[in-house]
């Protein structure tokens, strides 16, 4: 498997987030401190192009956007000061899961060490998303035609919003979120699939609800390339998170998603998503999983 990795995240950034970002370089130390992956299996992306990004965003949203003009509103609901190291390290994510797809195609299996970028809409961004990776990702495998219908599965805390309203009128992508009732956004849009957990849910009921739904969504729409946002802020020790499941609970929800996506032959991208645990290291550990499962499955 190649996993896209981020060197630009070694550069400052602007403050003011409520996530830890030393857990991007930490992944990957960890990764090769555990002989998880090598370091030759890690890729650095490139930049991502404004053809690429207009496909799902709007062409106004973007010029605003890279040329700084966003108004200070509008900052303050992404959750960043605008500048362009961050505009930088944004397009590099993006084209991290762009190129991870390609990656996909050829080994079964790919990685973004970041991403998970969904609630990014197609004009405006918000929650710490700018643009949105999936959806980028997505419509340029549609339009160079590798593939012809894509799943996205969203097991983050929090609903894919600015996803499903990207694809809402797409029925080439399937969009599912399973994500928690009472968390932000406090509008959920409306996903192919919405499974809205309650306060509190626990692992047998959250494993529950995912292996029905992937039962259904095998039915209804024959997926043929799958992304998979694998935000650990599920667990019990996550400040923001409201839901209970284990450590282990999480490692087995990934072990259904790589599984069911190998088992059908499905190429996957995973991005990391949310983690908001008390503990950084709680929070590497939990993300470190899906790796060493899908290097377990897929070798």
């Amino acid at each position: 498997m190649h996993i896209a990795y981020h060197p630009i995240y070694v550069h400052p950034v602007p403050t003011g987030h409520r996530f830890p970002m030393e857990k991007y370089e930490l992944i990957q130390q960890q990764l090769l401190r555990e002989g998880v992956v090598s370091e030759d299996q890690f890729f650095e992306p490139g930049i991502l192009h404004r053809e690429d990004a207009i496909r799902v965003h709007t062409p106004e949203y973007w010029e605003t956007l890279t040329g700084l003009q966003l108004s200070k509103a509008a900052q303050r609901k992404t959750g960043f000061i605008h500048n362009e190291v961050l505009i930088e390290r944004e397009r590099t994510i993006m084209q991290g899961t762009l190129e991870a797809a390609s990656w996909a195609l050829k080994d079964g299996v790919s990685f973004n060490i970041a991403g998970g970028t969904h609630h990014a809409y197609s004009d405006r961004g918000e929650g710490f998303c700018l643009l949105n990776d999936f959806a980028i990702a997505a419509a340029w495998l549609l339009e160079q035609e590798l593939v012809s219908r894509v799943l996205i599965v969203d097991l983050d805390v929090h609903q894919g919003n600015g996803t499903a309203e990207i694809f809402r009128n797409d029925p080439r992508v399937f969009t599912f979120s399973m994500h928690g009732k009472n968390n932000y956004p406090l509008k959920k849009e409306r996903s192919d699939l919405d499974i809205a957990l309650e306060d509190q849910t626990t692992d047998r009921e959250f494993l529950d609800q995912l292996n029905q739904s992937l039962e259904v969504i095998s039915e209804v729409f024959q997926p043929e390339f799958v992304f998979y946002q694998s935000g650990v802020d599920v667990l019990e020790s996550d400040k923001l998170g409201r839901l209970n499941l284990s450590m282990e609970g999480c490692r087995q929800r990934d072990d259904a998603v790589i599984r069911w996506c190998y088992s059908h032959d499905l190429p996957l991208v995973v991005s990391m998503g949310g983690g908001y645990s008390e503990k950084v290291s709680d929070i590497v550990n939990a993300h470190i999983q899906v790796y060493r499962l899908a290097r377990d499955i897929y070798t």
